[in-house]
């Protein structure tokens, strides 16, 4: 077994966890983008983090912060 706690978890699954544990606004102002604070969707969302790797280490640190 892991010990990576993001190991068999897909980005999308992150994001709708994060999304539903501090909702779009909290998620938001804990990380500052444009894609959680205007018009935010999962799918554009998504489709930022997937381009910008220092933005998907943030939402992976919250990720782990927050179930630790």
């Amino acid at each position: 077994m892991s010990n990576d706690p993001l190991h068999g978890k897909t980005l999308e699954t992150i994001l709708t966890e994060l999304v539903h544990h501090f909702g779009w606004e909290e998620l938001g102002n804990i990380i500052r983008i444009n894609c959680f604070t205007s018009n935010p969707s999962i799918n554009s969302s998504l489709k930022f983090l997937r381009k910008t790797p220092w933005a998907r280490k943030k939402v992976e640190d919250l990720y782990i912060d927050s179930i630790t």
